[in-house]
């Protein structure tokens, strides 16, 4: 498929959106009772609430741009009983409910029983409903059997993990920016790392997967032929045109095996790389926390090309 840039940044910007809005109401629901820490909280959740909701908002507009008429986008809303698009835009904007409840209640409500139980209920909503978006939006490829790439299994889990890992990465970064945290960014470190090397794995296991399967479909099926054996004597097409153009990407294998370890030094030895020197003392905390953050987020962003460069449609076989 053609990884034209406006999926790839929708896909990454928006799941890193949201997965910080996910881990925000996950921290939310697990202290609202606790007034002393939530009032030292309330500068980082406010940030984290409105960079969470750029990425989200960012992400999901820039999706307009691989649309032939993004006017009408807003009629896809209403096709959610058949499609996961629809479904990923509707619970986009039901996420909006419990964010918003979340910055009155932060901002203008004074501390209390009633608002530790409505930050608590807010909370939980919000990260469920940020999980549930990009879910959809993984489900939004892989629902599509004519790409056999987008069936793996794994598409749905890795779509998850890459939302946890983007999010909490610029989770820490803030606390780094808000918080004295210098004697636990090691921690914070170690953590990333270890969820950038899950993810690595398990994106390992999917390029590995979708390396060694067979294609579902012969040439001859492709034609009306099915069971016997086609070979091409002439191209069908001249020229390109539009199925050609955006479903018959071509991405040599040695260019995409390099792509493949550069996202895994992106996801999994940067991270380490900080954590070491962090270790040995070597510059601020706070500097590595961020340069762990958007090391992640360049790994999304190669991975996301490879994502879409290396699925096929099954209409090639025809040309």
């Amino acid at each position: 498929m053609n990884p034209a840039l406006s999926v790839i940044f929708f896909t990454t910007l928006s799941g890193a959106g949201f997965g910080l809005l996910l881990w925000l109401g996950l921290s939310i629901a697990l202290l609202h009772a606790n007034a002393g820490a939530m009032q030292s909280l309330h500068a980082l959740q406010a940030w984290a609430l409105l960079l969470g909701w750029v990425l989200a908002v960012a992400g999901l507009l820039s999706s307009l741009g691989h649309l032939g008429k993004p006017g009408r986008a807003w009629r896809a809303l209403s096709q959610w009983r058949t499609s996961w698009l629809s479904r990923e835009g509707v619970l986009a904007l039901a996420t909006m409910l419990p964010a918003v409840a979340i910055g009155v209640l932060l901002l203008w409500v004074e501390p209390g029983a009633d608002r530790a139980m409505l930050l608590g209920v807010s909370g939980l909503l919000l990260a469920l409903l940020s999980l549930a978006t990009v879910a959809c939006t993984a489900m939004i490829y892989a629902s599509l059997p004519p790409i056999p790439a987008w069936r793996h299994p794994l598409v749905l889990p890795v779509y998850l993990l890459f939302a946890m890992l983007s999010g909490l990465a610029l989770l820490f970064a803030l606390m780094a920016v808000l918080l004295p945290v210098a004697g636990d960014a090691r921690m914070m470190l170690g953590t990333i790392a270890v969820l950038g090397l899950l993810v690595a794995v398990a994106k390992w296991l999917y390029w590995r997967g979708i390396d060694g399967e067979p294609v579902p479909a012969t040439r001859g099926a492709a034609v009306g032929l099915p069971g016997r054996e086609v070979s091409v004597f002439e191209r069908p097409h001249t020229e390109q045109n539009y199925i050609t153009r955006e479903m018959a990407f071509v991405v040599a294998r040695r260019h995409a095996d390099r792509l493949r370890w550069l996202a895994t030094a992106l996801l999994v030895a940067g991270p380490a790389l900080a954590l070491l020197l962090a270790s040995l003392g070597i510059g601020p905390a706070t500097a590595w926390l961020w340069f762990t953050a958007f090391a992640v987020l360049a790994g999304s962003v190669v991975e996301r090309w490879l994502f879409f460069a290396q699925a096929r449609h099954l209409v090639t076989l025809y040309y």
